[in-house]
Formats: C-alpha cells, sequence, structure tokens
C-alpha cells in the first residue's frame, strides 16, 4: 500500500514589488494612519503617528503625505523614520475630519493611500445665548410662579460638553426663578410685580455647560446675559384727580349754559389709561352740571335763582372697565393668555370680570354658569347678589393642551334667579394658550430592521427613522444621534434620521454579519427617547470556490473512493455550497464523482488491476482527472483542479484495513483512533495496577512485634536407604530417617499422619559392594545439602 501527496512550487525571474503599508486599524499609533482620530486640543507640534510599512525586497523606503488643493497642511511627516508630526491648530467644531493622501516609496515604486483623520472634540467652547438682547414684557397682574420667558443657549461641543444648564446670579431682592434645564424663567412662588412700585427689573442669567476634559484638565465653562424685564400697567390703580383744589365763580351777566370750571382726572394707570366718568353727587342744588366726559362744570339758571353766595360741590369720577358685563349691557369679550397645564386650582388673575345687577332685593339675585368643555374651568361665586368679582379657576390641568387646543373658548352666563322674566347677560371668554416643552420626540417604531449587501460603497443608505415631537418651535425640532458598540460603521444625519455607513467603511458577512445599535432622538432641551436598529449584512457571492492545492496525488485502492475538498468562504448559503464534475479524464469514462462529497472512485466494473492493465497501456496505472468545484451563488464562481491518481490494489483483509482505507486521506483520523487506543491502554493498565496496589498492601499488613524463639538444634537424623519389596504401592527406593521408620512401625492410628519430608527417590542400587559405597557417599552429600536448606528455612521464618 502506497500513498501521498506532494506540491512542488518554484519561480523564476527577478521582481519588483511595490511596498506597502501595514493596516494596524483603529487605535494604532503607526501604521497607514487609516481610521485614525485625533483631538482638537492637541498642541502644535506634538508628534501624533507614525507611518509604517515595508517593501517586499527589503528596500528602504521614505514616506510622505500630501492634502487636497486649496486645504491647509495640518501634518508633517518626516521622510525616514515616518513621524507625523501636527503643524496647524485644529478646531473641531469648523473642521471634523481631515482628508490626506500619505506615501511610501522604496526609490522606483510608489504606493498612495487615500485617508481620513477624524477630530474628536475637546470642551474649548462657551455656551452662547439666543436672541441676544433678552428683554422681557410682563404685565403686571401676572401669576406667582407663572413662565414668562424661556432663555435659550448652545453649546457647540459634543456630549457633555455640549449639555446645557442655567441658575440666576442670586440678589437679595430677586423676584425670579429659572429652570434649570429648561431656561424657563418665571415669577418666585410669593412673589408679584407692581408697575406703580418698579417698572423694569434686572436679572443676571449664567449658563453652564457639562464640562469635560481640555488639554488633559477637566474644565465647565460658563457664559452670563442680562435680562431686562419690562413691567407693563394693568387696571388696578384708581382715578386721580389733577390740581385740586378747584375754584369757580358765577357772574351776574351769566347765563344757563355758563361753564363755570372744568375738573380734571387720570387714570392711576398710565400705561393704558381708561375713559373717565364725571358726576356730582352732592351740594348742587340744581343749579349746577357736570359733562360726565369733559369734567366741564355749567350753570343750569339764572344768577339772580341762587340762593347761597358759596357753594361747595362734590364730585365723583370713575373709569369705565372694558371687562364690564351687565345683564343690560351688551355683551363683551375677554381674552387671556397663558401656559398650557397649569396648576390645578390656580386662579385665572389675568381675567377682572365684574357682574352687577341694579335692581335690588330678589331682583338682584342672579347665577353665574361658564359653560365649554366639561370639568376644565370652574366660575366663583356661582351666586351672585347685586355685585361680585368674578374669579375663574383651573379645575383639570391635563385638559388645557396645546398639542389639543391652540385656544379654548368658554360662554360666562349670568342669569337671574326669582324673577319671571329671568333677564341674562352672557360674556365670551377666549383662553390663548401658550406652548410648554411637555412631550419628548416618540419614534414611529421601537426598533428598526436593516439589511445592506456587503461590499457597498461607503456612504450607502441604511435606513430612516422618524421620531416626532408634538411641541411646536423650538421644543419640537429632533436631532438624531446614533450610539452604542455597533454604532462605529455608521452615521445617521442629525435632522433627516437618515443612518448611511461610514465613508471608509467595508461591511463583510464574512466577517461580521450582524450589527445593532441605537439611536437617540432629543429635542433642544434634551428630552430624548431612544429606538434600536438591527443592520443585517446580505452575503454576496464574492468568493470562488478554492482547493488547497491546484495540483493534488491521491492514490485509490480499488474498490474505495479517494475524497478531494474544496472550500467556500462565503458566508451564508448557497453562495457556500459547492458542487463537483469531472471535467476531463484521462482515461475518459473511468470515474465518477460525488457532486456533493467530492468522492471520486472508479466506476462499478473495474473490480481488479487485471481489468485495468487492459484499460491502460501504462504500467505504473497514474491516470489523471481535471476536477471542477462550482458554487451554487448567482453568478456563480468556479475553479479547478488537477489530481493525479494511482492505482493500486488492497493487501490488507478486515475492518482495520476498510478503516485505514477510509481514513487515508485524513491521517488525523487515524492518529485519532490511535491516541484512543493508546488511552485506553493505558487507563487499563493504570486500573489494574491500583488494584494490585491495594491488595498487596492490605496483605502486608504490619502485625504486633513476635519474640524471637530460637529452635535448640537438633541431633542430626540419620538418613538410611531401604528398599521396599513386596509392597503394593511404589514407594520403594527411598530414603527414610530413623524416626519415620519408627513412626511407620508404632503407628497403629487408623489415620495416618502426613508423611515427613524425604528426599527424592533413587533408582535401586546395585548390589555390589562398590556401588555401596558410592551411594553412601551421594546420600551423605545429598543428606547435607538439605538439612542446610532446612536450617535457612527455618532461620528466615523465625527472624
Amino acid at each position: 500500500l502506497r500513498r501521498g501527496v506532494r506540491l512542488f512550487l518554484s519561480f523564476s525571474g527577478q521582481s519588483d514589488f511595490a511596498p506597502y503599508f501595514y493596516d494596524n486599524g483603529a487605535g494604532s499609533s503607526n501604521g497607514n494612519l487609516g481610521l485614525f482620530s485625533i483631538s482638537e486640543d492637541t498642541s502644535v507640534g506634538t508628534h501624533v503617528y507614525t507611518l509604517n510599512g515595508s517593501d517586499p525586497e527589503g528596500e528602504p523606503v521614505t514616506y510622505g503625505m500630501t492634502f487636497d488643493k486649496g486645504s491647509k497642511d495640518y501634518f508633517s511627516v518626516e521622510p525616514k523614520s515616518g513621524n507625523v508630526t501636527l503643524i496647524q491648530t485644529l478646531d473641531r467644531e469648523v473642521r471634523d475630519e481631515i482628508v490626506a493622501f500619505v506615501t511610501i516609496t522604496d526609490g522606483r515604486n510608489k504606493v498612495v493611500e487615500n485617508v481620513r483623520v477624524f477630530i474628536t472634540d475637546a470642551n474649548d467652547e462657551k455656551p452662547e445665548f439666543l436672541n441676544l438682547p433678552l428683554v422681557v414684557d410682563v404685565p403686571e397682574d401676572a401669576a406667582s410662579g407663572s413662565s414668562i420667558y424661556r432663555v435659550q443657549a448652545v453649546d457647540r461641543d459634543l456630549g457633555s460638553g455640549g449639555s446645557v444648564t442655567y441658575y440666576l446670579q442670586s440678589t437679595p431682592s430677586t423676584k425670579f426663578t429659572i429652570d434649570g434645564h429648561s431656561g424657563a424663567l418665571r415669577i418666585r412662588s410669593g412673589e408679584s410685580l407692581d408697575y406703580e412700585v418698579s417698572r423694569t427689573h434686572f436679572v443676571t442669567v449664567v449658563a453652564k455647560d457639562g464640562g469635560g476634559k481640555y488639554h488633559g484638565k477637566y474644565q465647565v465653562m460658563t457664559s452670563t446675559a442680562i435680562i431686562t424685564i419690562n413691567v407693563l400697567d394693568t387696571q388696578d390703580s384708581p382715578p386721580v384727580f389733577v390740581a385740586t383744589p378747584y375754584f369757580g365763580f358765577v357772574y351776574e351777566v351769566s347765563v344757563p349754559g355758563s361753564e363755570i370750571f372744568t375738573v380734571s382726572a387720570k387714570d392711576g394707570d398710565q400705561n393704558n389709561p381708561n375713559t373717565m366718568h364725571y358726576s356730582i353727587l352732592s351740594g348742587s342744588d340744581g343749579f349746577f352740571s357736570i359733562n360726565s366726559t369733559s369734567g366741564c362744570i355749567s350753570l343750569t339758571s339764572f344768577p339772580v335763582q341762587l340762593r347761597n353766595e358759596l357753594y361747595e360741590l362734590q364730585v365723583k369720577v370713575v373709569y369705565i372697565y372694558d371687562m364690564n358685563i351687565t345683564k343690560n349691557g351688551p355683551q363683551n369679550r375677554f381674552e387671556l393668555s397663558m401656559y398650557e397645564h397649569p396648576p390645578e386650582g390656580e386662579i385665572l388673575r389675568g381675567l377682572k370680570i365684574t357682574v352687577n345687577d341694579s335692581d335690588q332685593g330678589a331682583n338682584a339675585k342672579f347665577r353665574l354658569l361658564l359653560v365649554g368643555p366639561s370639568r376644565v374651568l370652574r366660575v366663583v361665586p356661582q351666586t351672585v347678589l347685586n355685585e361680585a368679582q368674578v374669579t375663574i379657576i383651573v379645575e383639570n390641568s391635563s385638559a388645557i393642551d396645546y398639542e389639543k387646543y391652540q385656544f379654548l373658548t368658554f360662554k360666562l352666563l349670568a342669569v337671574e334667579i326669582n324673577t319671571p322674566e329671568r333677564f341674562s347677560a352672557t360674556a365670551e371668554i377666549v383662553i390663548n394658550l401658550l406652548d410648554t416643552n411637555d412631550n419628548i420626540p416618540k419614534f414611529s417604531s421601537e426598533f428598526y430592521i436593516a439589511r445592506i449587501p456587503e461590499n457597498s460603497p461607503g456612504g450607502s443608505n441604511l435606513v430612516s427613522v422618524t421620531a416626532t415631537d408634538p411641541d411646536s418651535g423650538l421644543w419640537g425640532e429632533v436631532k438624531y444621534s446614533i450610539y452604542g458598540s455597533g454604532a462605529d460603521l455608521f452615521l445617521i444625519h442629525a435632522t433627516s434620521g437618515i443612518i448611511y455607513t461610514q465613508p471608509w467603511a467595508s461591511l463583510d458577512a464574512e466577517v461580521k454579519s450582524k450589527y445593532n445599535f441605537y439611536v437617540k432622538a432629543e429635542d433642544t432641551e434634551g428630552k430624548y427617547s431612544l429606538a434600536e436598529v438591527f443592520v443585517t449584512v446580505l452575503d454576496q457571492n464574492d468568493h470562488p470556490p478554492e482547493f488547497n492545492q491546484n495540483y493534488l496525488e491521491k492514490t485509490m485502492i480499488i474498490g474505495a473512493p479517494v475524497k478531494i475538498e474544496a472550500v467556500d468562504e462565503d458566508a451564508e448559503e448557497p453562495n457556500n455550497l459547492i458542487e463537483y464534475s469531472i471535467m476531463k479524464a484521462d482515461p475518459d469514462n473511468i470515474f465518477d464523482i460525488n457532486t456533493s462529497t467530492g468522492e471520486i472512485k472508479l466506476k462499478p466494473y473495474i473490480k481488479s488491476m487485471e481489468i485495468v492493465q487492459n484499460i491502460t497501456k501504462q504500467k505504473d496505472c497514474r491516470w489523471s482527472v481535471v476536477v471542477q468545484a462550482r458554487d451554487r451563488g448567482s453568478p456563480s464562481f468556479s475553479t479547478t483542479a488537477v489530481v493525479k491518481i494511482d492505482i493500486t490494489e488492497n493487501g490488507l483483509k478486515g475492518p482495520m484495513a476498510a478503516f485505514l482505507m477510509q481514513s487515508r486521506d485524513n491521517p488525523m483520523k487515524a492518529l485519532g483512533l490511535a491516541i484512543s487506543i493508546i488511552t485506553v491502554i493505558v487507563l487499563v493498565t493504570v486500573m489494574i495496577s491500583t488494584i494490585m496496589y491495594f491488595r498487596n498492601t492490605k496483605s502486608n499488613r504490619i502485625t504486633p512485634a513476635r519474640h524471637i524463639i530460637r529452635r535448640r538444634p537438633k541431633e542430626p537424623r540419620r538418613w538410611t536407604f531401604r528398599p521396599w519389596f513386596g509392597r503394593s504401592d511404589l514407594s520403594f527406593g527411598k530414603f527414610f530417617t530413623d524416626d519415620e521408620t519408627r513412626d511407620s512401625t508404632n503407628n497403629s492410628s487408623p489415620r495416618a499422619k502426613p508423611p515427613a519430608p524425604s528426599a527424592p527417590v533413587l533408582p535401586p542400587p546395585p548390589p555390589s559392594e562398590r556401588l555401596r559405597g558410592i551411594s553412601s557417599a551421594l546420600v551423605s552429600e545429598l543428606k547435607m545439602r538439605i538439612e542446610q536448606k532446612i536450617n535457612e528455612a527455618n532461620q528466615g521464618y523465625y527472624y
């Protein structure tokens, strides 16, 4: 039986191969600068990287680096050592990646690679306030705790360095507070504004980032801005007469209707004065009248009719409320602007509604009803006699939602209770809602599944995620980002939500076919939600089947197949399923091949070497077969190998021979079987040895010490030879001691004692005297040796 495989490779000629860079991947400080990242706070002049490569012929190489035309040169390279030095200040907020071309040359061949250097963030940016200058107009009757403004600041840094929180520089008399996360400026609880006391307030707000490292040290950066708060006047002060007291004169020539003098009053609320209404309360005695609008007092009769020389008039002035409702007056409309979701139980102080009935007694009793969305607001009081100030209170905060209604409309009804006429009045209340950031962005799905073919070019779109925030304005704007262990090869557009591959990314299903990471949707105040993205890299048929060698030598035993095997490195079926076929054979129509396993065997009719000799004229029976391995992918790839097959007969029989034949193409299988058999033998041997060891240990236990007893030496026994003749047994011609002779004659017991040790039986000596002397000498010598052996045995026993 002979078999073997040999592969011979030879090269001729002289080659000049190009040098190449080492690709050490991300995180390495040497190689081809691929996937290299550098912090923006790296100082100019710092050695940041080392270009590293080699030449196949061992020639010395030099390195270089160039940049796009019109771009700054950010790095310089020492040609021999490949040391890369930063020569330009970096700023990630201006440019977050640098495109460079690195070169390596051995003097004859030059290799250029396009690489991207990524600039990472450092906490070098201060928060910046938006909408400067910050000016706020607030009515003086704004409720305590209500939000009056939202401060906004942005920090262009990433991560914690890009988050912004707010606080106010403390002053002893401040009436305001700010929400640290949202920037909402509110009137401090328990405080109120008063236009008549202070018309302007100044507040200093500080915006602080989340901190981060800069030049290796942790730092927090802040910015400040001044908020100017202008207090607007509201109708909360009574009118005041101007230039009091007033004096007037009536002349004799005066006629009825003559103007005596004019009183003047102004509204105590200067910002939006109301119309004044004048009237004379007393002292006129019917001789004087007053114009209710201008305040001009006139004579109503001739002077001769006046009874007194001096009249003291008491004049009343009132301003007319715009928010006034009476049963006899016109219907009114009241409007109010407020933020959504006010606290339950809060009074809507922006509404100042007075309702009155000029009747008296039971006729002046009426009921107030608020008609509109159910159980949102309630009116107090519900029953009024003559006149009351109307109070509207929040009952259901969740129903006052800007995302559902931008405004709410109610009808305030005043209906008499105890009159047959049931007079009534109606006023319309319109509440314009202002939005707050009370919602978080929400994804359209909790997870997204994406599939992308391997070898897709960098920048290929993967999937688009969508999140919505129902809040208005900047609060409703969503910014996307991704993170997670599987997100290194992917990017996401911050506003559109389109996920795509990194420009330099190369996806290979044979290396990794599954990725998952998280996508984050965040609004301007940092409220966010997450969704998970699962990416499957689809296998493409990009690897042809490959044999270990293109030239194979096999030995075939008649009746047994030989096996060849090709490997396809594609990741999935059917791209990695291989079919085998015989393309060409010499001689033809001799071999069959299993299309799935690659086993080659002779045609069934070839059963002996004689048939083989009849087919071929060659004595060595060495045939060749060209085998093709083709995958089942689309498009399909194939490769071929030449198999040289030596045909021989099997000289071995039995199961072992069959096993050796089956494993001749897999020597490791036979080696494994041999090792298994040896292992079993060793285990059995160890087991038997262990059993024997414990058995011998048990039989050789140490017993208590014995006293040595020495036997007193006996007198030497005399040996005689006496043939017994005439006995029926065969014990003749034996040697006996004298004691034994006596015992044998004197023993009359029915049970005979066992015979004592005796010398070997000797044939009877001849009757001659010469022979008798020789026998005596032989007996004496034999007797001496036997006694010596017995003594040695006894000594060994007792000692």
